[in-house]
């Protein structure tokens, strides 16, 4: 039996939330490529970056231009911030960099958001594939990850 493909693993965690994911043709891999792919501002576009604090996963929600501080995060949370490598994230959010989702992960993360997702209507973030995005405005986000809401650069 073939294993799920992160899409169908993200459809599966999440059926219960009735999210409207689109596949695209092209890559959704980066923000820029995601925004030409939903026709948004880049700056909708959710990255889930994933870093480890003194050995325990933070999930980091940032807009699409902003580059995260971990020393201004980590100062913040009281620990060092460290940028997980693809083996960490995989092992932590069950998916690969480019379409990691910000919920529905094999286990809760501690998630902090970008604060400059506010003044927007609409997110769009990685469902499980590199091609595969969903809608979500900053607080129906904000809500289902029980997200900090922080300054991330």
């Amino acid at each position: 039996m073939a294993k799920p493909s992160g899409l169908e693993r993200f459809h599966a965690a999440t059926a219960h939330l009735d999210l409207e994911v689109s596949h695209m043709d092209q890559s959704t891999h980066t923000a820029a490529e995601a925004a030409a792919a939903v026709g948004a501002p880049v700056e909708a576009i959710v990255k889930s970056l994933l870093f480890m604090a003194e050995g325990e996963p933070v999930l980091v929600l940032a807009s699409g231009p902003n580059r995260v501080n971990p020393d201004r995060l980590g100062e913040q949370l009281g620990r060092v911030l460290e940028q997980a490598d693809a083996r960490a994230v995989k092992a932590h959010t069950g998916w690969s960099i480019g379409g990691v989702p910000p919920f529905g992960h094999p286990q809760a993360l501690e998630t902090l958001m970008d604060e400059d997702f506010f003044p927007l209507d609409t997110l769009w973030a990685a469902a499980g594939s590199a091609q595969s995005v969903f809608p979500i405005t900053p607080q129906r986000l904000q809500e289902l990850t029980a997200a900090a809401i922080v300054r991330v650069v």
